[in-house]
């Protein structure tokens, strides 16, 4: 921690860190929230500051182009703060209390176009190791073909196990055509596997223990070395084999799941459906992909309508 942090942002900082227990992460996002209030405060006691001084200094971020998921995270560091220092008996009130960053415009989430998506799919790599390219056919086919989430993906099981459940697990069911997954908040939700999924995992299943004489780790997806397969090794190897395949962009795991809801959306139309397969509590959280049905529909009327363009 630099020398020139006050020391009431330090004891802070530790009793967020022991008695709070906040993650090594968001305590770093915090305490670099907090040396920029310092440097804002241009010598200034913190605890001297009072509601206008921080109305100006969230202005003056604003204005500098700080959006508003930036701001609200300087606003969650410095409420914190100001609320541990009334508690201690520092200050009268919290200053921050009733600030609020202002609302950043919701941005459509980017989907492959279904050309390029199955272009992904169907990929394989001439030459490539055979259980590598196994794994990473069937991790496309899973993502793109059930809307999975990398870290659900990552937790997925070959097939239940008593501590599955225990320890955060979904599991595969190949029988049934069905990958029971374990989404956020902990909520647990079974999703259809199509055939194409289905035919690539079996042939990841044909090979998966083949490196290696005795394989204990329950996971579907593993690495070189028989671990389970962690969300960044799949976000690498996605973009890899996505840059492979010739693809405009890098692809990341969350792309192919919206792609998935986008392209289900443009097919059925049923909104309801695509909610309960994604897992969203609530049906705002979906309705963003019929904003992106429109745009795929606006495009495509103006290429294709004799209407679209005024003639000049």
């Amino acid at each position: 921690m630099p020398a020139a942090m006050p020391p009431e942002v330090r004891q802070y900082l530790e009793y967020a860190r022991v008695q709070k227990r906040l993650a090594a992460r968001t305590l770093s996002l915090y305490q670099f929230e907090l040396q920029r209030l310092v440097a804002l405060a241009e010598g200034r006691p913190l605890l001297a500051l009072d509601a206008s001084e921080l109305r100006r200094f969230v202005a003056r971020l604003h204005g500098s182009g700080h959006g508003g998921r930036s701001l609200a995270l300087a606003l969650s560091a410095w409420r914190g703060f100001f609320t541990w220092a009334g508690r201690q008996g520092l200050v009268a009130s919290n200053p921050v209390q009733d600030l609020r960053a202002p609302k950043s415009p919701r941005l459509l989430p980017k989907a492959l176009p279904v050309d390029e998506a199955v272009r992904l799919a169907d990929f394989a790599r001439p030459q490539a190791d055979p259980w590598l390219e196994a794994r990473d056919a069937a991790i496309v086919e899973l993502l793109y073909g059930c809307g999975l989430r990398v870290g659900e993906l990552a937790g997925l099981d070959v097939a239940p196990t008593g501590t599955s459940q225990q320890q955060g697990h979904g599991w595969l069911d190949l029988q049934a055509g069905e990958a029971h997954v374990l989404g956020k908040g902990s909520k647990r939700r079974s999703v259809p596997v199509g055939q194409a999924a289905q035919q690539a995992l079996e042939r990841w299943l044909g090979v998966r223990t083949q490196p290696f004489a005795v394989l204990a780790q329950p996971a579907l997806f593993i690495g070189q070395r028989g671990q389970r397969l962690s969300a960044q090794s799949i976000w690498q190897r996605l973009r890899q084999r996505s840059q492979q395949a010739g693809l405009g962009a890098p692809v990341h795991p969350h792309m192919l799941r919206h792609s998935f809801a986008s392209h289900l959306l443009q097919s059925s139309g049923d909104l309801r459906a695509v909610q309960e397969l994604l897992g969203h509590a609530n049906i705002g959280t979906t309705q963003v992909y019929t904003r992106l049905d429109f745009q795929h529909l606006a495009k495509v009327y103006d290429q294709a309508h004799p209407r679209a363009h005024k003639k000049p």
